[in-house]
This record gives C-alpha cells, sequence and structure tokens, in this order.
C-alpha cells in the first residue's frame, strides 16, 4: 500500500568492513614499530641493519592507511548521494501519501494511529495532528467494536491482507459505512523497536446506494436539558471544542488544559457530570480536553439554543458557575508557598470535587500521571514522586488495585 524508502544498510556494512580492516593493518604497523622500538632499546645504538627495515615499515604502513582514507573517502561520496536520493524518495512518498484521493492510515498493531493522510483527516472529521497517537477504535461505533477487535486479531493470524466492510463513526458527522482494505506489514523503522509489525489501512466510502442512512452520531440520545445529543468518548480521546457550542457532562470525567510557552500542559481544570465547558467560557489561547475515564458522554449545546431558550439558559448558570469556582480553587492551589501544601491543597480539592467514599477514606476515581499533578502544582515529577511516597509512608493515602489515591482522614 505504500513505498518503503532505500536502505543504507548494505552501504554502512561495507563501511564497517574497510575500518576494520584499516584497525587491523594500524594494529599490525603498531605491533612492528613496537618490535623494533625493543631492539633499539636494547642496543646502546640503533644497529644500521634496523634503518631500512624501519622505513620500509613505515612507508608500507603510509601506503595502506592513504589507500584506506582513499577508500572511505570515496564511499563517504556514495553515501552522500544515497543519502539525497533518499530524502528524494521520502519527499514523493510523503506527497503521494498526503494527496492520495482515498483515505490513507497507518497504525500499530492494535490500531493506534501513527500516520493518516488529508483524506483520512477528511473523512474522519479530524485535523491531520489530532489523529496521531488516537486509537482508530473511537472512530468506530460502540456496537461494532468487539467485532472489529475480533477481526483485527484474526487479521494479525493471517499476516496477509483483508478487505471487509464496517461502520464509521466521523466526528461530529453522521455514520457512513466504508470498505477497508488492510495490511499487515514489518515495521522497519527505528522507534518500531518491540513492534514487529503495523497495520496499512486504504479506507474508501461505498457508493451512495449502498451506503445507509445511519442515525446521527454514534450512541446519540437527548439530553433532558437542551435536547443536546449525547456524544461518546472513551478513555485518553482528545474532544473537540465547537465555537458555537458549549459541552455538558452527562457521564464520567474530562481533563481541561492549556501549554506553556514551553510546550508543557497545564492542568486548568477537571470536568464531572453537569459541569459545563467549552472554547466559548475561555479566554485561553490553546484549550484542550481529554477523556479521563472509561466512557465519557457530553451534551452538546449551541449557543443559539440557549439565547432562544431561558429556561435552559438558567439551567446551565449553575453548571457554569460551578465550574468558575473550580478554576478560582485551582488559582488558590497553585499560590500556596511550599509544594507539600501545593500537592496536600490539589488533593483535597480532588476529593471534594470528584471523591468517592471507601470503606477505608475517598478515592480519586481517576489516575493522573505524577506529570499531570506536577503541572496543577507548579512543580516538577520528581518532587511529586517523592512527596508521594512520603504520604504513603505516613499513611495519609494509599493505592487500590487500580492505582487510583485513597486518601485517608
Amino acid at each position: 500500500m505504500t513505498a518503503q524508502p532505500p536502505s543504507l544498510g548494505k552501504n554502512f556494512d561495507v563501511n564497517n568492513a574497510t575500518l576494520e580492516k584499516l584497525l587491523r593493518h594500524m594494529t599490525g604497523m603498531n605491533g612492528r614499530l613496537s618490535r623494533l622500538y625493543e631492539a633499539a632499546n636494547v642496543s646502546p645504538a640503533i644497529p644500521i641493519e634496523l634503518v631500512p627495515t624501519a622505513f620500509k615499515e613505515v612507508g608500507m604502513a603510509s601506503e595502506e592507511l592513504q589507500v584506506a582514507i582513499e577508500e572511505l573517502q570515496r564511499q563517504n561520496n556514495e553515501l552522500v548521494g544515497l543519502q539525497q536520493q533518499l530524502v528524494q524518495e521520502r519527499d514523493r512518498y510523503r506527497e503521494l501519501f498526503e494527496l492520495a484521493p482515498d483515505a490513507y492510515l497507518i497504525t500499530t498493531a492494535d490500531g493506534v494511529i501513527r500516520e493518516a493522510n488529508r483524506a483520512a483527516a477528511s473523512l474522519l472529521n479530524v485535523a491531520q495532528r489530532f489523529l496521531v497517537s488516537k486509537p482508530f477504535l473511537s472512530f468506530v461505533p460502540l456496537e461494532h467494536r468487539l467485532l472489529w477487535q475480533r477481526k483485527i486479531l484474526q487479521l494479525q493470524s493471517m499476516e496477509r491482507s483483508q478487505d471487509w466492510e464496517l461502520p464509521l463513526q466521523p466526528r461530529e458527522d453522521s455514520c457512513v459505512t466504508v470498505k477497508a482494505t488492510v495490511s499487515v506489514v514489518p515495521n522497519t523503522g527505528p522507534s518500531t523497536e518491540g513492534e514487529p509489525y503495523c497495520l496499512q489501512w486504504l479506507i474508501r466510502s461505498l457508493p451512495a446506494e449502498r451506503n445507509p442512512v445511519k442515525s446521527l452520531i454514534a450512541g446519540q440520545s437527548r439530553s433532558a436539558v437542551g435536547d443536546a445529543s449525547v456524544h461518546k468518548y472513551v478513555k485518553g480521546e482528545l474532544i473537540p471544542c465547537k465555537a458555537d457550542a458549549i459541552w455538558q457532562v452527562q457521564e464520567g470525567l474530562v481533563k481541561l488544559s492549556t501549554f506553556s510557552e514551553n510546550g508543557e500542559e497545564v492542568l486548568v481544570g477537571i470536568a464531572g457530570p453537569s459541569m459545563a465547558f467549552g472554547s466559548g467560557l475561555t479566554s485561553l489561547h490553546v484549550y484542550q480536553v481529554t477523556a479521563l475515564t472509561d466512557e465519557v458522554q457530553l451534551g452538546a449545546i449551541t449557543w443559539q439554543e440557549i439565547a432562544t431558550k431561558p429556561e435552559l439558559a438558567q439551567s446551565l448558570l449553575s453548571d457554569i458557575s460551578q465550574r468558575l469556582q473550580q478554576s478560582e480553587a485551582f488559582l488558590a492551589v497553585a499560590g500556596r508557598r511550599r509544594v507539600q501544601d501545593r500537592l496536600r491543597s490539589f488533593l483535597l480539592l480532588l476529593k471534594q470535587e470528584i471523591g468517592q467514599p471507601v470503606s477505608n477514606g475517598v478515592r480519586i476515581p481517576v489516575r493522573l500521571t505524577h506529570e499531570d499533578l506536577a503541572n496543577a502544582c507548579c512543580t516538577t515529577r520528581v518532587t511529586v514522586t517523592r512527596l508521594l511516597g512520603k504520604l504513603q509512608q505516613q499513611g495519609k493515602i494509599t493505592l487500590d488495585p487500580k492505582h487510583y489515591i485513597i486518601l485517608h482522614d
């Protein structure tokens, strides 16, 4: 399905062989010169008969070095030419990949997207840069995901191409049925260690007469608030923010974050059930929303609906107020002077906002990384790891079997 760029492995083998040959010559020359030096040190004066031998040895070594250097220069020139050819081939491959009329995807063996062309981004209704690292499974309707996973496992065991029709759920669009040609291809890049092969997808939409009309968005239902359609996302999935609507959490938790000037993610909030959020409720230039729990259900409510339905606007007011109060609490955490106080305050805030009572304390039902905690507390991951370890030793926190934090009174 995709062109493979040329390899320089054979040429590097030739270079290595030349270097090994040169090394052997140098070792032999050093040995011979050492013997000459030893003989010269034994006698008070260098015997006259050793001088021609020494000159001969040095001359032979010099000739061998010259030949080896010329050979290395020749091979280096060949490598430079091959490198230019490789760059041209790569650019050609990238152009063909990007401009292909059909959707092309390259995924890991378990379906995580590594590359996607423009047609794939258009089909799935997601910008190319946001498709990378996203599970392809998130674009398959929930009721078809188990069958999709079985087909992937069958494909891996057969190690050959397979065609099948499957429904896809583009983001914020109607469900479509497509024909996919999937191939198992060996991995060759340096970044694929531990992944012996990848999957290459060629996806074509079926003709209109063969593409049945689907319901609106997969898993769609009607929310009691504003008749907003409910959208479902899986853990780790990026959630798009539309300028003409706001989201309201129906089920699950989402992480709200932005990015600093040096590219570090900054946690600005965690939205739970009934909380409202969206790009229209913030002045942040970069605003990223990520699903935190296994399944997240969100209701989309347009600003037009809010403007024309006073009762809807009134019911949303308390939800938006709750979100703003949380933002103020996050700011208060960042304002504490000592890092340990910031971490303790942040854990208590999570306890208050999303904590779940358990037999031995209150559990935080999301697994935030140490990096997430460090970003929220304006410190480093190493410091957070050390402080969490100290809290565990003191018995103030424990981890349950799923590694969720449990706070003890």
